[in-house]
């Protein structure tokens, strides 16, 4: 199948490369707004596709993506260049959408124009309001954002580290915004089907330290990623390509990445079924009452955000 990545910058590097590694496209178009970037990242990255699954990489325009099943789109300004990378900001990611919105009011009718069945995939910072910023200016297409996806990771990853067990056994979500207003649902965090605190065997007080820890590794991750490489690349493009495989191989997992939920009357993280035609289905998980608040906060942060540059 073929599939369009719109962006060469550090994001675009990075999913470029997760996506030759993962498989699933037959054919990837690189477009950018410097074409010769573009082609010198698929010169670069042909000479190793050959010990790959098959795969024709090569750097086109927004025309060249006629008949892409899936766009995915990382351009825009970073979070170092933005100045979204301080931790006492509340506004963190959402510092970026005015100038980001802008970018994607260009863009996205072009990607329409010549791939109108194409689902959008929104990567670039902050991905949920710019989903909606999307579906406005795509006049109909399926718009997905990468969502919590990526902070769900991190929270299995830091809470395995810290009970000492693989990630894989740690269930655990991030849901509503892919930004500072996230809702962390430790009701449901389970390692290898058990409650957290009766693994760790702590009481409550401990139980809400641990938690509070947690959580701010987690929301400030791409941050300390920042403050040691100048970018938070490659968690980004591994989870984008665990993505794409996943739509076109219609594997009709469920994982935490954004949609339009009408419920909530705008793009969030819920745990969605995800298949070859994008979110089929969302699940809305048991949450405690100050969960389901923090959801509808996070909600609400969100439409408020994607509104205010829709005007």
């Amino acid at each position: 199948m073929k599939i369009g990545l719109i962006g060469a910058g550090a994001v675009g590097r990075a999913c470029l490369m997760s996506l030759v590694y993962a498989g699933g496209a037959r054919e990837i178009v690189l477009v950018n707004r410097n074409h010769k970037r573009a082609q010198g990242m698929v010169t670069d990255i042909q000479y190793g596709t050959t010990l790959l699954p098959a795969v024709h990489v090569r750097a086109g325009h927004y025309e060249d993506l006629e008949h892409c099943s899936l766009v995915i789109v990382t351009v825009g300004v970073n979070e170092k260049k933005g100045g979204a990378t301080d931790r006492k900001d509340e506004e963190g990611r959402l510092l970026l959408l005015d100038d980001n919105a802008k970018i994607y009011q260009d863009i996205i009718p072009k990607i329409s124009a010549v791939a109108p069945g194409a689902i959008i995939l929104v990567v670039t910072d902050p991905p949920d309001p710019l989903a909606e910023v999307a579906r406005q200016f795509s006049h109909g297409a399926h718009v997905i954002s990468s969502g919590t996806l990526l902070d769900s990771q991190r929270m299995r990853c830091h809470i395995a580290r810290h009970a000492g067990v693989h990630p894989s056994a740690v269930e655990a979500l991030v849901l509503g915004e892919h930004g500072t207003s996230q809702v962390f649902v430790w009701s449901g965090v389970r390692i290898g089907g058990v409650p957290l605190a009766r693994v760790l065997d702590i009481n409550e007080k401990d139980c809400e330290a641990f938690q509070k820890q947690i959580e701010e590794e987690v929301r400030f991750a791409n941050i300390s990623i920042i403050e040691g490489t100048g970018a938070s690349q490659l968690g980004i493009g591994m989870v984008t390509a665990h993505i794409t495989k996943t739509i076109l191989n219609d594997e009709r997992l469920v994982v935490p990445v954004g949609s339009h939920v009408e419920k909530y009357g705008t793009t969030l993280s819920l745990p969605s079924l995800l298949g070859r035609q994008g979110v089929l289905e969302t699940y809305l998980p048991a949450l405690s009452a100050k969960e389901e608040d923090a959801l509808a906060n996070s909600a609400a942060v969100i439409q408020q955000a994607w509104e205010r540059v829709s005007r």
